[in-house]
């Protein structure tokens, strides 16, 4: 076999035990942020799962269609130059990957945080305003604890 047979198998080797190794330790540890951007085991699980898929799918599709090199390959060193281009590219690939799936799924998880909070008022009300202009109504039993009567004026609560 000559040096470009040689090139192309250890491209293939080196490719695809970095896409399984990759894909492997970022679902075992991305399944965490998974479950806090859903809220849902069960969904974070199943997106787990789609994400591996197609993460499979993209990087070997891009290692194969990658693989073909037009120029002849004459020693040894041109073979590990054009070796460590290709991989180099496989890296890239796979860290930009990761980086555009981290990002997409931290602006899905600041939008639903934020959905939460829309949902939920950050404080609840403690009193009425007192009316603006004018003099405050001054009531000798103090502030009643289930608000103003009909046709009392709102106090503010004592400070």
């Amino acid at each position: 076999m000559d040096a470009k047979v040689w090139m192309y198998l250890a491209y293939l080797t080196v490719s695809i035990g970095l896409t399984v190794w990759v894909a492997r330790a970022l679902s075992r540890n991305g399944l965490v942020f998974l479950e806090d951007v859903f809220a849902d085991k069960r969904l974070a699980d199943a997106v787990n799962s789609l994400l591996v898929v197609g993460f499979y799918l993209l990087n070997l599709g891009y290692v194969t269609v990658a693989m073909k090199e037009a120029d002849p390959v004459g020693d040894t060193s041109q073979a590990l130059e054009q070796l460590s281009m290709k991989v180099g590219l496989v890296l890239l690939v796979l860290g930009a990957l990761h980086f555009f799936n981290v990002f997409a799924l931290g602006r899905y998880r600041r939008g639903r945080l934020r959905q939460q909070a829309a949902a939920h008022p950050p404080l609840a009300p403690v009193g009425y305003l007192p009316p603006q202009g004018g003099s405050r109504p001054v009531n000798p039993a103090g502030p009643t604890p289930a608000g103003p009567t009909p046709g009392q004026t709102p106090t503010a609560p004592p400070r």
